[in-house]
Order: structure tokens, then sequence, then C-alpha cells
């Protein structure tokens, strides 16, 4: 064979490798923390494919248990009629009474089992470690070490700074029992390319998709560290860089399998016979366990997509309601982020006067921005993941000196005690680690006498803001292009007296996952830097004077003013001052929204509902409460995404179920607006419905698990439940699970659009991520008309709805 046949199998196969990183998904860290689909890198192909291919693999669940649809039959959630058609449109036998059976039957045993399960199926594991849990927690806690050192920033040297290590780590030898270990690992090459194809060879994989699918697998192991580096993945190409640490973390979990593999021919000849007659003889079966996968998964998918069906068709029948009339001069206008959580607070406010309008815009409210607070290196981003900040913004005005002397001085006095109360030893363990030092802290806590400071949120600032491009502020008719293409994308044509511009964030005390709470729009973040950004430049009399030469005229008698929805007690915000008659309605619509939510919160006694002080008090004091585990429950139970006029939804009841974004097609000639919104919103709703669903279906894998055990792994990267194992990623269980049942039932998003089918189609037809997202059934998108849901686009074709 010549050299150059051999360095194209090589690049083959290395290409392969990377192919297999390529598979994971993002996780953000936890001060930036935003929802995504874990599944993300698996939309080329169609969900019950991935669902497959993930359970054979990795055995990680996207389905729920077969008990979970059963129960939904018995409650009637799910009818006959929901079944039949669900069976109908997957091209499966629409026998009711079989597909019952079917819930009945064990689940598959196909899966694929790396070197290290293999090993473990013949370990005593009541006296003896599984190898997959040391494998697990040994790179779990190399990588948390290694990603705490600043000098590794691009991860070039994450497999040599591993493999140094493990050939000087002689304890795990001991800890397994397995003398001699050592010597296989001082034996692996330093370069991990090398490794990777010395590993292959001698495992006998040579073809490219076994390749691929096998290093998939050992990822898959170790899942949470894999979606950090994809993370860091992420924001280099964000920048415009190529690093990739995904390949070296393969080749670490390589080097176990190979180390194992040579350690056994070496150490237990008569075993290792035993270990490679299974290897090779389930190598070539990888395609079949798949199939074998997707074949078991068939009929559950049919109950799944049967309880979407029932869920499309309660949403169909509040769209088929007619909406409540509006004033068509509006005493307040009230712009609110899509969140779900604004949906019970729109509708709240809206009770109050006909003259109240409110619309739905993305949380961020179109800046694309980074907050860096001024006196700090911080350099925050205030907008959705996908996307990339192209302005910074910090405090401005004559203040901004002094604030900056101030922060610098406080940020070294409190630096050694936020270093320990944020580290490894925090959270609900830094309890027993901090003693009665901590104690009358914890105490004032817990009585509600003292909140917990956020660390950039609660920093004072000037009030006034600078946009800055580069090093330099923006020019006057930068400022205008943006506020101009900000109120095109709102849609706001007729402007009344007051517009309040609500962000919203959540208040909550010793959570780790706390950003998880506050606007995925913003980065993670409070909106209460975009709202205020925002409000100082439409309410600027210069911008206005360009607009106003552009043909976009702002009354002079309309003002803007930020404001914030603090959603765990439902308290408006306003950081300027509103007239008396906007405060009283804020202050009412708050009320009302307290009650609704007090339902799924166990505070829905007659009394506290009967006493508004009483409630308000008792949601006060779980924001303040450090041992609350469920101070709000977030954006469980969301499933659709409705893009429409106001007019369209107003006064509908979706339960705080549904994200709600404004839209008026017949104002977008262009459908440009339509575009943004189908590519950017549309798709960042889709994120957070998916984190909610794998969090539900696989808490193990996709959930964070018991937030009671939680430790902060370096500050901010995540957190390890206990003192080790991977990783983890996702929701807590508490914050979708209230100790009884689910709180969120995992169905795939609805999208509603209320405009022409020629736009909607083109547009998904020219972006390839939102095409796979709908042809591959990762959401359902449907066309919205005056009179309720009029078709569904699947597959480039306009059809009748299913619950239709």
């Amino acid at each position: 064979m010549s050299a150059l046949t051999v360095s194209a199998q090589c690049s083959a196969r290395l290409a392969a490798v990377s192919a297999a990183g390529s598979r994971i998904a993002p996780t953000w860290p936890l001060d930036q923390l935003i929802a995504v689909n874990p599944l993300w890198e698996l939309r080329d192909q169609p969900f019950t494919a991935a669902a497959a291919r993930l359970e054979a693999l990795g055995r990680m669940h996207c389905l729920m248990p077969a008990a979970h649809y059963a129960r939904l039959w018995q409650r009637s959630q799910i009818g006959a009629a929901d079944v039949q058609r669900a069976a109908a449109e997957l091209g499966a036998a629409d026998d009711t009474e079989a597909l019952l059976q079917a819930l009945k039957q064990p689940a598959a045993e196909a899966h694929w089992h790396n070197v290290s399960d293999l090993l473990d199926s013949t370990r005593d594991r009541q006296h003896q470690m599984a190898w997959r849990d040391e494998i697990s927690h040994q790179i779990s806690q190399f990588c948390a070490a290694f990603c705490q050192q600043p000098e590794h920033q691009s991860a070039h040297n994450l497999y040599l700074s591993w493999v140094t290590q493990i050939r000087a780590d002689r304890g795990i030898a001991i800890l397994m029992g397995e003398p001699g270990l050592t010597k296989a690992f001082r034996e692996l090459p330093d370069n991990p390319q090398a490794l990777t194809l010395i590993a292959l060879d001698e495992l006998g994989l040579t073809h490219t998709a076994q390749i691929e699918a096998y290093c998939h697998a050992l990822l898959l192991d170790i899942n949470g560290w894999a979606s950090w580096f994809a993370y860091e993945r992420w924001q280099s190409r964000l920048e415009g860089a190529g690093d990739d640490a995904l390949p070296q973390l393969i080749a670490i979990r390589l080097g176990w399998e190979l180390a194992l593999w040579r350690h056994w021919q070496l150490r237990h000849k008569q075993a290792a016979q035993q270990l490679q007659q299974q290897w090779y003889s389930q190598l070539p079966q990888l395609n079949r366990l798949i199939e074998q996968q997707r074949l078991a998964q068939k009929p559950l998918w049919v109950w799944q997509r049967a309880a979407e069906i029932a869920r499309q068709r309660q949403e169909m029948q509040i769209l088929a309601q007619k909406p409540l009339a509006t004033s068509p001069q509006p005493k307040l206008q009230a712009i609110f982020c899509i969140d779900v959580r604004s949906e019970v607070m729109r509708r709240a406010l809206e009770a109050q006067s006909p003259a109240i309008q409110t619309l739905g815009f993305a949380g961020f409210f179109g800046l694309p921005l980074a907050y860096t607070p001024v006196g700090t290196d911080l350099n925050r981003p205030q907008l959705p993941g996908l996307l990339a900040a192209g302005l910074r913004v910090s405090e401005g005005g004559h203040e901004a000196q002094a604030l900056g002397f101030a922060r610098r001085a406080q940020q070294q006095k409190d630096a050694a005690w936020h270093d320990f109360s944020r580290g490894a030893a925090s959270s609900f363990s830094m309890v027993e680690a901090a003693g009665l030092s901590y104690a009358a802290k914890l105490l004032r806590k817990t009585f509600g006498l003292q909140a917990e400071e956020h660390p950039v949120n609660d920093l004072a600032v000037t009030g006034q803001w600078t946009l800055w491009n580069g090093e330099r502020p923006l020019t006057l008719s930068e400022k205008a292009d943006l506020a101009g293409n900000i109120l095109q994308a709102m849609g706001l044509k007729r402007l009344g007296g007051e517009v309040l511009l609500v962000g919203h964030g959540s208040h909550t005390t010793n959570n780790p996952h706390a950003a998880g709470l506050d606007c995925g729009a913003c980065g993670g973040q409070t909106g209460a830097v975009n709202v205020q950004v925002l409000a100082q430049l439409l309410n600027d009399e210069a911008v206005r004077k360009v607009l106003a030469e552009r043909g976009r005229i702002i009354p002079h008698s309309t003002r803007f003013v930020a404001a914030l929805h603090n959603t765990t007690t439902d308290h408006i915000h306003c950081f300027g001052k509103v007239t008396d008659m906007a405060a009283q309605w804020l202050a009412d619509a708050g009320i009302l929204a307290q009650r609704e939510r007090a339902v799924a919160l166990g505070l829905a006694d007659s009394a506290q509902l009967n006493q508004p002080q009483q409630l308000d008090a008792a949601l006060r004091q779980r924001a303040l409460d450090w041992s609350e585990v469920r101070p709000e429950w977030g954006l469980a139970g969301n499933s659709a995404f409705i893009v429409a006029p106001r007019s369209r939804t107003r006064g509908l009841n979706f339960g705080g179920r549904t994200f709600l974004h404004d839209y008026v097609w017949q104002e977008d000639s262009a459908f440009s607006v339509l575009e943004l919104i189908m590519t950017a919103p549309m798709v960042v709703t889709h994120w957070i419905n998916m984190q909610y669903n794998a969090s539900v279906t696989d808490p193990l894998k996709y959930g964070s698990g018991n937030k009671v055990l939680h430790n902060v792994v370096g500050g901010n990267l995540g957190v390890f439940e206990g003192n080790g194992g991977d990783l983890r990623i996702g929701l807590p269980l508490q914050s979708v699970h209230d100790g009884q049942q689910w709180m969120h039932e995992p169905l795939r998003l609805s999208v509603y659009i209320q405009a022409p089918e020629e736009a909607i189609a083109a547009i998904v037809e020219r972006h390839e991520n939102v095409r796979q997202l709908v042809d591959n059934d990762w959401l359902y998108l449907f066309r919205l008309d005056d009179n309720g849901v009029a078709a569904r686009l699947y597959r480039g074709a306009w059809q009748e709805p299913a619950c239709g």
C-alpha cells in the first residue's frame, strides 16, 4: 500500500472522528445560561432517526417511558381519535388495542457497548467500581481542573495534559484492583492524532461511518464535558476562529479504551479472548442496533404524536375563539419579551382597560449588545447565543468615571469571598463547609431580611448609556439606523403617549441555575440593560429628528419608559416615572398574574388568593429563601409559538404556555421581518422547548439532577451532582418536577404564523436550518388566518392539520 493511500486513509479516519464531535451541541456557562436543544447538531436527521441513534449508542432517551403514555390514555388526555390520526400520519397500523399492547412490551436491549462496558459486564458490581463510572469520574475531574487554568484557552494541549497526568496517577490501578494498568497508560503516545489512529487500528475500526458512530458513543459517555467543549467551539466560530477540542476529548476517551484493551491482553489473556470475541462480533452490528431501536420506538412515536395532536387541538380551539376588542387610541403601550411568562402578565395588564395595548418582541429588543460595566473588564453578551455581539454598551455621563473607581475598589474587597461562595463548595453544600460563620447570613436570608445581590445586575448605574462600535462611540446616523430598524421590526406604527419597554428577569437566592430563569434572548441575563439603552435611544431628540427626516416620526408627546418584569414575584419595576394611572394598572395586573401562578406554586389556598398582600409576601419570600428549590416554574409547559397581530390573540388564555410575537404581514412588504422572526426567535423558542423536553425525557443525561446536591465547577462552568461524575447540563429536576408529577410535558413546539403561504414556504426553503427543523419533525409549522389554523407546511407542501 502506497504512502499516499495510507495518508488518505488516515485523513478520512480523522475526519470521521471530527464528524463525531460535530454531533455534540453546546451548553452555556452558568452565568450566561440559555436554553439549548441538546440534539441541535443532529437536526439534519429526522427526529425519529436521531432518537434511535442516541438510544442505541448512548442509552439516551428522547421519548417518555411507555407508562407515561399509558397514564395519558387512562386520564383521557389522549383520545382514540388522537391515536388514530397519529398512526395515519406516521404510516403505522391504527389498531388502538395493538398500540396499547405495545406499551406493555419491554424496552429494546439493542445497545452498543464500548470496551469498558464489555468489561463491566463481567465485573463484580457489588464489590468493585464500574469502569464506566471510574472513566467518567477521572475524565470529569481532569476537565474541571484543566478548564480552570487560564492558560488552557484554545485547549490545544487538552490531550497532552491528560496523558501526562494519568501516566503519573498510580491510584487508579489500586482503586480498580488492576496492577500494571499504569504501564498501559505510560505507553500511550503524546500526540492525540497518533493515539486516535493507533486505537482505531488496534480495535479494528476501518470504515468511516463505523468510526464516527463509535466516537460519538464515546462522547455520549461524557456528554456534559463534550457539550462544554462544543460551547467553546461555538464561541470560537462566532469570533471567526476554528478552535475545536472535541477530537482531543475523543482521543482521551479512546486512550482509556486502548489502555484497557492492551492491559487485558497482557494481564488477562483468557478473559481477553472473550473480550475480543464480543467486540469483533458487535462491530458489524452497529447499523442493525440503530435499526432495532427505530423499530422498537415506532409505537411510542405514535403515542408521542397523539399527545401532541391532543395539545394542538386545544391550541387550535383557543385560536378559533373571537379575540377581545381594543381601543384604536391606546393610552398605554407595553412591549414585552415573547417569553411564555409574559403571556400571563400581558393578559392581566390588558384586562385592566381596553386602552392598554401590549406587544410581544424578542427580549433583547433588537440590540446586538455586550455590556461592559465601567471600571471592569467584563464583556457580557446581552443577546441570543445564536448571534455575536456587534456593539458594546457601558455607563456614560459625568458620573461614569467616579463609578468606575468605586467598582474597582469594591471588586478588590469582595474578590476573596466571591471566589469562595461561587466555587466548587458553593450552593447548598456551601452551608456545610462554612458552618456557623455563615449561619447569621443564612438566617437573614431565611427570614427575608437580606436579599442576595447579583454581582452585575445589582450594580449602581448612572442612568446614561454609551454605545460603542469597537473603540468609538456610535455616530448619530448609526444610532438612527439602529432605532429605525428596531421600530420597523416591532411593527410600531401608531404610538401612544406612554410606551413601556418591558424586559424580564428572575430573582432567586442560592441558585446556580438562576440565569436560566432570566431572559434567554439576552444571553441568560435580565433585560434591564437592553430596555434602558433602547429607551434612551428612542427618547433622544437628535435621533428622533434624523428618524423624522427619514419618514419615521415619533410624536413629541411619546415617551419611552424602560421596565423590568420580575417573573418570580410578578412585580414590574419602572426605571423612569410613569403616570399614576399606569402605575395602578401595573400593580393590579401583578395581583392578577400572581393569583394565576399561585396554583402551580402550591400557594392557592383561599386565604392567600383572597389576601393579595399575603400572597405577595409569600412570593417575595420564595425569592429570598436560600433553601427554596422551586422559586418559580420558569418556562415549564411551553408548547407553542404564535406569530400574529395581538388583535388576533387578545383576551385568549394560553395558560402561560405560549410564546407570543407580534407581527402584521401587511406592513412587511418584503417579508424581511418575518424572515428575521423565523430564523432567530423561532429557533430560540425551539431551543427552549427542546431543552425542557430533554430534561424530562432523560433527566440523567440531559438534565442536571437534584439541585440540592449541586456543586458549582469553576465558578461558572456548570455543576456536578455531588462531588464527581460528568458535568451536568440541562435543567435541575426541581425545575420540571414538583415532587409528585412532571410540570412540563414533553411536546414538540407548534408554530402558528399569520402570513401568506408563499412567504412562509419561501423562507423555509431559503434557510437550511429552518427547513431541517420543519421537514425533519423537530417542530410543527402552521399557517394561521382570521378564522383559525388553516394548514400545516411539511416537506414543501401545505396540508390539512391532523387535528383540524
